[in-house]
């Protein structure tokens, strides 16, 4: 952690330093595939060191990172007894994904693939066909979602191999884009109670001989991003996350396994100037760009045509000891986002790639003010962003 009150180091950190995310043998996108290779679905093989089980529950909360969830075990004492199940009993946590970001985690989750191939790398991306910014979370401007991410699910895969699939969710998602090419096969359940998501998937495990339900749940990450992790209005959400998981672990079904995991974790961010570097205030940073994506804590830089170079160099002077800064070649050659890139994923990156190191932000007042109001942020590679518990409960 650097403290904003401190002295910057002036040297630019170097991006090969940038934790890359264990893909291919403890990410995220590892989960499902090595459940549905438990359940015999043809083309997939395990990853994770788990043991196979005939029915399969994921209960995902958006926002409960690993570091997050060892620092609070009064607010989460059933979570907390299962710290050392966490990957097949060797207590290692998952990592999200590049970045860690919820359209990007959860698009790695249901598909089983890494953001260079499914192609959701951040929170908002360039879509270069139109040459605007996209949203991928709210899907705003509104694309063609299967031009977007045209890859099957995991779910869609094993409801057609005939295992018993449905995902137990809030109501308004059923018909959201990235619900439709993430996390959609087999039967959606719209339930508007927590307490009810986690009966109801109980109650499918048991539909079939072979199962697999997901649930989600996602205020822990709201009451983060208005309040910060350090709020009495997080602690309590946890605490409510922690009843949920032992609701539904207290109903599982005879040959079934329950994860419990996220898609990223959160840091709280100082409202200083020097935590808050904000672009639509800095000459120096906007000079040469044309979009701003991604987030505060991990930014997609595009140029304007020729400027790629000139932006690189002076992102990396002004934020020197704050953030890495790497190029687009530079990334995708160091894996962020995956051992591969699909070409049509590739213009969709920023020319320049900003991830934040210690506790600061790149926030944009003008152009985001609800963004850059935010306490809780995450993107980034850090271990209190990119680690995620795997949590592991056995009927």
């Amino acid at each position: 952690m650097i403290d904003p009150a401190a002295p910057h180091d002036p040297v630019p950190l170097d991006p090969a330093t940038v934790p890359v995310p264990r893909y291919g043998t403890a990410s995220l996108a590892d989960l499902l595939p090595t459940a549905a290779a438990g359940l015999d679905v043809p083309g997939f093989a395990p990853s994770l060191p788990v043991e196979p089980a005939d029915r399969v529950c994921v209960f995902l909360v958006d926002g409960m990172g690993w570091e997050l969830l060892r620092r609070h075990p009064a607010e989460a004492p059933f979570l907390t007894s299962l710290l050392d199940t966490s990957l097949g009993s060797t207590g290692t946590p998952l990592t999200a994904g590049f970045p860690s970001t919820t359209a990007t985690s959860l698009a790695s989750v249901g598909t089983g693939l890494p953001p260079g191939v499914h192609g959701l790398p951040g929170y908002t991306v360039l879509d270069p066909e139109e040459n605007r910014l996209m949203n991928q979370l709210r899907w705003q401007p509104w694309t063609d979602p299967y031009r977007w991410q045209p890859h099957p699910t995991v779910f869609q895969r094993a409801a057609a191999a005939g295992v018993a699939t449905c995902q137990v969710t809030a109501p308004h998602f059923e018909e959201t884009p990235l619900t439709r090419i993430a996390l959609s096969g087999g039967e959606f359940l719209g339930r508007l109670s927590a307490e009810d998501r986690m009966d109801v998937a109980a109650e499918q495990l048991a539909a079939g001989d072979r199962s697999l339900v997901y649930t989600y749940y996602a205020d822990l990450d709201g009451n983060g991003h208005r309040y910060g992790v350090d709020s009495d209005a997080w602690r309590g959400q946890l605490q409510y996350v922690d009843r949920l998981a032992e609701r539904l672990a207290e109903q599982l079904p005879p040959r079934s396994v329950l994860y419990v995991t996220a898609d990223h974790g959160m840091v709280d961010v100082p409202r200083t100037p020097e935590a808050r570097h904000d672009f639509d205030e800095d000459w120096e940073l906007s000079a040469g760009v044309a979009h701003l994506g991604g987030e505060g804590r991990m930014r997609h830089i595009y140029a304007v045509p020729g400027a790629a170079g000139d932006v690189h160099a002076v992102w990396r002077e002004v934020l020197a000891g704050d953030a890495w800064v790497a190029t687009r070649e530079e990334a995708v050659a160091l894996g962020w986002f995956g051992p591969a890139v699909e070409e049509r994923v590739l213009p969709r990156l920023g020319d320049v790639l900003v991830v934040m190191s210690g506790v600061g932000a790149v926030v944009a007042s003008e152009r985001e003010p609800k963004e850059s109001a935010l306490v809780g942020m995450h993107g980034s590679a850090t271990p209190a962003e990119q680690l995620v518990p795997l949590l592991e409960v056995r009927s």
